[in-house]
């Protein structure tokens, strides 16, 4: 993997700065410099090798790469291909749906599972071709520059020295625990969530399906992600639970697993030390407001979303070609402005990111949220009895509404396209 970064000085000022090396950050950095916008996208780690981030590549993100000409080198990262969505538990199927029976005009009709730093290395690869894009690696973000009742860049950190990166506009990438969120005003709405995941790694065997798999069962749900050598694992749990479940010990771990996904039994064995289990602490929330003078949230940073669904990539790709379409050439028009940094862009132009994007994320998040409340929430219930949802739960799983389903999680509700 090599997302190394630019040779010579770092820049002190740049038309956009975008803090945060993610889907949102990378692929808005990318459009807005093949657009000839000068952009600096800043990420405080030294690669993107993060084993607990989302691989789900949806059809409406595939549309996107298609028309950056970059299809074929993404289809070479991909370790399999989801052609249905499948809902079952320990005891039995609940949901069956095709994707190409939900959406026939569409070109795509299987999710991709491809490791986000393959893709995030792809899509810096082709970014480089640009002048206008520079990406610095291991640069973490402090604070942001003020001046004027607007912000006008940020100060990072890089190789142990302080830094200041003047901007036209600020972009907030960074996810949920962004040190810049605080600069948006109106607060943060909260929806909650009964879960966590606890995400570890087991072997992949000769003869194994390539596609995801997952089981709802009593004492949890499993997921598990092929990554070509292996299983990445997730055991969704109920919501502050870690520390007792590592207190049970491993033996009672593995049980645990087991029980609800039995084909994991042989290979649990090889997890041998706590360590080797991670917390992913679930919530669902957005920013009221995702913009102010000088500075826009995207991504995670603006709607952070539960792994149910996996649709939380796609929909940071999403908002970053919203961005590029909607402020693409305003930021031109100002990259050619003398007095751009005395200057604030107009803030009704960064809002309409926001009115475009919001309405489908809100919706979104509250499928999420019903979907975690009426039907995960219940395999965290003690009880002896068989798993089944409640009779109302299943019989809207066996309606026409389970095309809802792929159309909100797969396909997208409001689905980005570059524009000309």
């Amino acid at each position: 993997m090599d997302a190394t970064t630019e040779a010579g000085a770092a820049p002190d000022s740049t038309t956009v700065a975008i803090s945060g090396g993610g889907p949102a950050g990378v692929m808005l950095g990318l459009l807005l410099a093949r657009a000839g916008v000068e952009v600096v996208v800043l990420e405080k780690h030294a690669d993107f090798l993060r084993d607990f981030r989302g691989d789900t590549v949806h059809p409406s993100t595939q549309v996107v790469l298609q028309q950056l000409g970059l299809l074929d080198e993404f289809d070479a990262l991909v370790r399999g291909r989801m052609s249905a969505i499948d809902f079952g538990t320990s005891e039995g199927p609940l949901v069956h749906q095709e994707l190409a029976e939900v959406n026939r005009r569409h070109p795509f009709h299987t999710v991709a599972l491809a490791p986000q730093w393959d893709l995030l290395d792809l899509l810096v690869r082709h970014a480089r071709q640009y002048p206008a894009f520079t990406l610095l690696m291991e640069a973490e973000t402090t604070r942001v520059v003020r001046d004027r009742g607007g912000v006008r860049g940020l100060r990072y950190r890089k190789d142990g020295a302080e830094h200041e990166l003047r901007a036209v506009l600020t972009v907030d990438a960074e996810g949920r625990h962004s040190v810049l969120r605080s600069e948006l005003p109106g607060g943060i709405v909260e929806l909650g969530s009964p879960i966590d995941v606890l995400w570890f790694r087991i072997a992949r065997h000769e003869g194994d399906p390539s596609d995801l798999r997952g089981v709802l069962g009593r004492g949890g749900a499993v997921v598990a992600i092929n990554r070509r050598d292996y299983w990445q694992v997730a055991l969704i749990v109920a919501k502050g639970s870690d520390a007792a479940i590592r207190a049970a010990g491993l033996p009672a771990f593995r049980e645990r697993v087991g029980g609800i996904a039995p084909w994991m039994r042989d290979r649990l064995d090889a997890i041998g030390d706590w360590d080797e289990v991670k917390l992913l602490s679930v919530t669902i929330e957005r920013l009221r407001e995702w913009s102010a003078p000088g500075i826009l949230a995207i991504g995670d940073a603006a709607h952070t979303m539960s792994p149910m669904g996996g649709i939380g990539i796609n929909l940071a790709v999403g908002d970053a070609v919203a961005t590029a379409n909607l402020l693409g050439l305003p930021l031109l028009e100002a990259q050619a402005d003398p007095d751009r940094f005395a200057r604030t862009l107009n803030p009704a132009l960064l809002d309409r990111v926001q009115r475009r994007r919001e309405w489908a994320t809100v919706l979104t998040q509250r499928i999420q949220a019903f979907g975690q409340d009426r039907v995960l929430a219940l395999t965290l219930k003690p009880s002896a009895r068989p798993l089944s949802p409640p009779a109302p739960v299943r019989a809207l799983l066996r309606s026409p509404i389970t095309r809802l389903l792929p159309t909100v999680f797969v396909y997208g509700l409001r689905p980005e396209r570059i524009a000309a």
